[in-house]
């Protein structure tokens, strides 16, 4: 977090853009004071990035695990403008769950409180003793199978319904397979990706 203050809060605003080398619209920031008498005037407000963000994401965990009586660490990094933290623990299949629902519950809670703190929308990806990196690789080799089913046969094949993060694991691993594209499809909880046969490519 970073302080700027001016006379007003439009220039403290413009002041912290100026420095930062941001727009207004990509800056995010919060009033912290704002004086009005007769004789003075004067605006504080304090401005985040990303790593502010991740600071949160990592409390916010703790906060919300440590009572569940489950002692958890974390680590975290900022990659590719994507919040990403690893949770260790005694008692890591609770924090996974069936499939997964668990981790993933944690991952759109964590997302929402970010997004609600700093007013932007941010990037947030969990995982538990490499149980979503493993999951990555698995669906990834899935995903490949499947395309060359479907450039051999012509024919559409629909995947098993995955998380959004999942989906984009397939999308991008598909990117430049030759023959074939790749689409979602579906709502909810069964939002799933299509593989289609695409001669063109």
């Amino acid at each position: 977090m970073k302080e700027f203050t001016a006379k007003t809060v439009e220039e403290a605003v413009k002041n912290a853009c100026e420095e930062l080398g941001v727009s207004e619209n990509h800056l995010v920031y919060q009033i912290k004071e704002e004086k009005k008498s007769l004789f003075k005037k004067a605006a504080t407000i304090a401005v985040y990035d990303i790593e502010d963000a991740r600071i949160y994401a990592e409390e916010y965990l703790k906060n919300a695990i440590t009572p569940m009586g489950i002692d958890v660490e974390t680590s975290s990094i900022v990659e590719d403008e994507i919040i990403k933290v690893v949770l260790d623990s005694d008692h890591n299949p609770i924090l996974i769950g069936k499939g997964g629902r668990t981790l993933q519950a944690l991952n759109e809670l964590t997302k929402l409180a970010v997004s609600n703190k700093f007013r932007k929308r941010y990037r947030v990806l969990l995982d538990v003793a490499d149980y979503k990196t493993d999951k990555y690789e698995k669906v990834t080799r899935i995903a490949i199978r499947v395309a060359k089913e479907v450039r051999r046969t012509r024919v559409d094949a629909e995947l098993d319904p995955m998380t959004p993060d999942e989906r984009r694991v397939v999308h991008n691993a598909l990117s430049s397979f030759r023959g074939v594209r790749t689409e979602s499809i579906g709502e909810g909880n069964n939002r799933h990706v299509c593989v289609r046969y695409d001669g063109d490519r």
